[in-house]
């Protein structure tokens, strides 16, 4: 069984496909129904080249002081040192290009030490993986680790943008169950090209 997505007089259309028969009744919605967001986008979703990336990076850790405060969460020196690392591009960083980036101005930390500060940041919603990149990005919006989101990954620049998908997300999974299946994890990843490439 495969899968086709489209837009076609202003409806968002999914169908699922069984051979050349289309399943029916899964989805025909307006895109009226994709307008509310999950997340509060404060930050543009692919910062401009020339930006000022040092206040990007200490807005990004006084936001992670603040979630961790609101929430009894211990922010320790390596948890702040990992975001730090993976703060210092707009790129996800697998987890030993996290320790790479470490180890220049620390010890080479161990990598359980590294994939357990990455877990921490990742049930706060600090840090989010790019699982078709197996690699982490982190993240400076306000949510939590179950607001469903979209990854935009460039294709020529490898900055990831990250935008809200609530509406898309959920209707998938309502799909999925509709099908007997009984989904956990809903994660949607768009490569492409950000306008700051087209740009060039």
């Amino acid at each position: 069984m495969n899968s086709a997505c489209g837009v076609n007089n202003g409806l968002i259309r999914f169908q699922h496909m069984a051979g050349n028969q289309r399943i029916p009744g899964l989805w025909d919605w307006p895109s009226s129904c994709y307008k509310t967001p999950a997340m509060t986008l404060t930050k543009p979703t692919f910062p401009a080249p020339d930006h000022d990336h040092g206040r990007c990076t200490a807005e990004a850790i006084a936001h992670a002081e603040q979630v961790c405060a609101r929430r009894a969460q211990k922010f320790t020196p390596i948890r702040r040192q990992v975001l730090q690392a993976l703060l210092s591009s707009h790129r996800p960083l697998g987890a030993y290009e996290v320790i790479d980036e470490l180890a220049k101005s620390m010890p080479r930390p161990a990598p359980i030490t590294v994939y357990r500060a990455l877990d921490f940041l990742m049930e706060n919603g600090l840090v989010h993986r790019i699982e078709s990149r197996n690699a982490f990005l982190a993240c400076a919006h306000d949510h939590d680790e179950t607001s469903m989101v979209a990854f935009l990954i460039c294709d020529h620049c490898g900055s990831v943008g990250e935008i809200p998908a609530a509406p898309v997300a959920q209707s998938l999974n309502a799909a999925a169950r509709a099908s007997g299946f009984a989904p956990k994890l809903s994660v949607v990843e768009i490569a492409g090209t950000c306008a700051h490439c087209q740009n060039k």
